[in-house]
């Protein structure tokens, strides 16, 4: 399996190239994002290993570009980054990253981290469009709508979204919803959950008032 390490400290990409490489994948070292850019013209990696603070564009821009591409959108993500603050890692979920892992951070922890991003179930992956009421989201586009009007939401809140109008009428624990938005065993505290509803239960209340 290929992985793109997108680092530009190189004690640290050839540290996570070494375990990688012992752990049966393929590394590709980027120092910046122009360099891995080309990488993924060439070949699409089963994994992105990518810094928040880099040379140029910043890991976060990255993953937004990356996920936007048709491309790469389904490439997975995880964050590299020494931000450890609850805004700053919902920020990383809400650009399009998989998972997100703060430095320092133990090699176990690294592969645990990537294996279960890999071995995601991802439940929640249909194209098809659901409707509730006048809020519409299609998820071949992307595009959520209120009363034919399009909502500008982060892929993190349109994920959570989509599972939420999908199955209406229901109460979902915050565990569920990690489980079946972001996929079994992912790496997110439980009160991250918490901000993101909160950020899309405002977003379609304030449509409806």
């Amino acid at each position: 399996m290929r992985a793109l390490i997108v680092e530009d400290e190189p004690a640290i990409s050839e540290l996570l190239a070494i375990n990688l490489r012992h752990n049966g994948f393929e590394p590709v070292i980027c120092m910046d994002g122009e360099q891995a850019q080309l990488e993924l013209d060439a070949v699409l990696p089963d994994i992105i290993l990518l810094d928040w603070m880099l040379p140029g564009a910043s890991g976060i821009a990255l993953s937004r570009k990356w996920r936007s591409a048709e491309r790469t959108r389904q490439v997975p993500i995880l964050l590299l980054t020494a931000r450890s603050e609850e805004q700053d890692k919902i920020q990383g979920l809400d650009a399009g990253a998989d998972d997100y892992i703060t430095k320092p951070f133990s090699t176990q922890e690294l592969m645990a981290r990537i294996r279960a991003i890999l071995r995601r179930r991802a439940p929640e992956q249909s194209t098809g469009a659901v409707r509730v009421g006048d809020l519409e989201l299609d998820g071949s586009t992307y595009r959520v709508t209120w009363q034919g009007a399009e909502l500008k939401i982060g892929p993190t809140e349109f994920k959570l979204l989509r599972y939420l109008m999908s199955h209406p009428e229901r109460v979902h624990s915050r565990a569920q919803l990690l489980d079946k938005v972001w996929g079994d065993h992912v790496f997110i505290e439980e009160r991250t959950v918490t901000s993101i509803s909160s950020a899309c239960a405002k977003l379609c209340w304030a449509r409806v008032a």
